[in-house]
């Protein structure tokens, strides 16, 4: 069989003899040996329903044949013993991912780049509910309209999790949702309905055709869904370990993030047992990391080896507080660092954490820090409110008046999306704060120099610092971070001081001699 580099590949298998307890009582997996280099690559196969197995692949060799075997815990000659090969064939244009790889931390640990060194900038939604919610129509206009607006990520919980909810099971119906996990209700997960996550592979499909990467959040362990019992304190930690495999299994061989914990203390028992889980199981590095709930230090696990990334959140108040993300990013052993969840724009009441709120929220984040990205989230989106007149959700989270589809207009998504399209191209890798070279509250340098960027929320000339600007990026453009739009450019003179704006406007100058 013929593939191309970084393409999801899946081989099918059929089981010849009964599995009582398919999903947890059978483990398979194929190590997969490219040739000519002897590397070899383990992943996991997934049940699929009935006595059908499914194994995801994807090549990261430009050329070259993998060969592949897989091995098991049954006897079953359908299943282990089965061979095979792929002969990898570049393609002349591919996408994004196809071309650079799948994300996986920078060398110095604080950034996004691709596997070949590419570097990348997380620029995420909160779409939480989408996963049990959507409609394949529906995912439709949700991801054109977040790629436009320059979106490649999305955070979404992968199951409904809370014990206590009810509802029809039907995503059109008021209060309805669907279910992938019969016993997720009791505090388990050893009942998995296939059928659920084969539906939810079409929804990924379409956001992975907008190079939206699904931000995959096992089962929550905060406010969940509508505050009923969340499931992700509770479930047996070998079974959300081994739910994290199933996830690794099945969404492995494609662009992902793990976010193994989320809107919790980061020490419940459940996240370390799936961090360790994925870290055994995930043959690309792609990243895995905790997300934390508004009180606490954020800083759980920093030295395992699983962890790829903290990310704090600031609440729902309307407050900034990007010292959050700078206190974070002291923290060692380095991780990756972002603020996760800032107040979702028109959370509770219309005009909270809105418009140019959520742009200066998010410039101001990255500039203290968090140079993994920034993050958006909106009110009534999240939960994916049907309509504007759905009840049975938490008055504080929706936006008045707004289902999820009026939400996803709100002025500030465009603000936020608007930052990887800025950023696009630059050398953004391992970026750090710089208070020292210009007079900007607000700034990030690259490790060699040779890129600054400081957002300035009023504009005003950007005066440099006298004692080092023999070595300051001489060419520069300024530019509007409302529109994206480049106000001014030029190559500033050496003996020059400053670099020239008329102020009374947010302004972001990017200084760069690459």
């Amino acid at each position: 069989m013929n593939i191309r580099p970084w393409r999801q590949t899946e081989l099918s298998f059929t089981a010849e003899n009964r599995h009582p307890d398919p999903y947890t009582g059978v483990e398979l997996w194929a190590d997969f040996t490219h040739e000519p280099t002897g590397t070899v690559l383990r992943r996991p196969a997934f049940w699929d329903g009935g006595s059908t197995w499914r194994l995801r692949f994807a090549a990261p060799a430009a050329t070259g044949v993998w060969s592949w075997r897989t091995d098991g815990d049954v006897d079953d000659p359908g299943l282990v013993s089965r061979t095979g090969e792929l002969t990898v064939v570049p393609a002349e244009s591919a996408p994004r991912f196809e071309q650079h790889g799948f994300w996986r931390m920078s060398p110095g640990a604080r950034s996004l780049v691709h596997a070949d060194g590419t570097p990348a900038l997380l620029v995420a939604d909160t779409a939480w509910a989408l996963p049990w919610r959507a409609t394949p129509d529906d995912a439709r206009v949700y991801a054109a309209d977040r790629a436009a607006k320059g979106f490649n990520a999305v955070l979404l919980m992968s199951v409904q999790p809370d014990m206590h909810a009810r509802g029809p099971r039907d995503r059109t119906e008021d209060e309805g949702f669907d279910v992938g996990f019969e016993d997720l209700k009791d505090g388990r997960l050893t009942r998995l309905d296939p059928a659920y996550f084969q539906y939810l592979d079409g929804l990924l499909d379409i956001l992975g055709e907008h190079d939206i990467v699904p931000v995959l959040q096992p089962v929550f362990q905060g406010f969940g869904w509508k505050g009923r019992s969340v499931a992700g304190t509770v479930v047996p930690p070998e079974e959300y370990a081994r739910y994290c495999r199933y996830l690794v299994a099945r969404y492995g061989a494609r662009p992902v993030i793990y976010l193994v914990g989320a809107d919790g203390s980061g020490e419940e028992p459940q996240i370390a047992a799936g961090g360790e889980e994925i870290e055994a199981w995930d043959a690309y590095g792609q990243p895995c990391g905790v997300h934390y709930r508004p009180h606490g230090r954020s800083r759980a696990h920093q030295g395992a080896d699983w962890l790829d990334f903290q990310w704090c959140q600031t609440g729902h108040s309307g407050e900034h507080l990007p010292e959050r993300v700078a206190d974070m990013r002291r923290n060692e052993p380095v991780k990756g660092v972002a603020n996760g969840e800032p107040t979702y724009e028109n959370s509770g009441a219309t005009g909270k954490g809105a418009g140019w709120w959520q742009g200066h929220e998010a410039w101001s984040n990255l500039c203290a820090g968090g140079t993994m990205g920034v993050v958006y989230g909106a009110g009534s989106l999240w939960q994916w409110r049907l309509h504007a007149e759905e009840p049975d959700h938490e008055p504080y989270f929706i936006a008045p008046g707004c289902g999820w589809r009026e939400a996803l207009d709100f002025e500030g998504s465009r603000y936020v999306g608007l930052i990887g399209r800025v950023l696009d191209g630059l050398p953004t890798t391992d970026l750090r704060p710089d208070w020292d070279r210009a007079m900007a509250g607000r700034a990030l340098s690259s490790p060699d120099g040779t890129l600054y960027i400081a957002y300035v929320e009023h504009g005003g000339p950007l005066r440099l610092n006298p004692e080092t600007a023999g070595t300051f990026p001489r060419a520069y453009r300024v530019l509007d971070p409302r529109t994206g739009e480049t106000v001014s450019q030029g190559v500033r003179r050496a003996d020059e001081l400053t670099v020239p704006d008329e102020g009374g406007a947010p302004r972001v100058f990017v200084c760069h001699d690459g």
